[in-house]
């Protein structure tokens, strides 16, 4: 299977582990299979900041790390668990399953499509969340006497238990 790909000037694109950088607008033929990820599709680790992309992360990772793929995969195991949980609609879920399948087959590239959609719902569903205005600080309450409060407790105290 042939394989176009079409980088801008700058661009960098992991081929097989190794980083390259097109000079130029460059487009490349890969003629047999190759683990190929173009620059726009790597995610740093300090983007990582939800659960989606945490998931896209050791995603990203198992696919273009195959040399420590069982760790990777761990990782990717737990941040899919924790992402389940979290979903509500069975759209989200569904999306979930499929990229599952997706990675219990060894699909890793096809699977960040999925977690690229997650992402996306992932950020509609914090872009609705209404944040409600901090109530107004209450009034403090009156300040108690002291001298009351004692004779009271002393009262009942003195009281005899019937």
């Amino acid at each position: 299977m042939t394989l176009r790909i079409s980088l801008r000037n700058g661009e960098p694109v992991i081929v097989n582990g190794a980083v390259l950088r097109a000079v130029g607008r460059t487009d490349l033929v890969v003629e047999n299979e190759a683990t190929i990820l173009r620059g726009r599709d790597v995610m740093k680790p300090e983007e990582a900041t939800s659960p989606a992309r945490q998931l896209y992360f050791a995603c990203m990772m198992a696919y273009i790390d195959p040399a420590d793929l069982s760790r990777h995969q761990q990782v990717l195991l737990a941040r899919l668990e924790a992402l389940m949980l979290a979903l509500e609609t069975a759209e989200a879920k569904a999306v979930c399953i499929r990229f599952a399948q997706k990675v219990a087959t060894g699909q890793f590239y096809n699977a960040l499509a999925d977690c690229r959609w997650l992402i996306g719902y992932e950020s509609d569903a914090l872009s609705r969340i209404v944040v409600a205005p901090k109530p107004a600080p209450a009034e403090p309450a009156p300040a108690v006497e002291a001298a009351p409060v004692v004779e009271v407790a002393s009262a009942i105290a003195a009281t005899p238990a019937a």
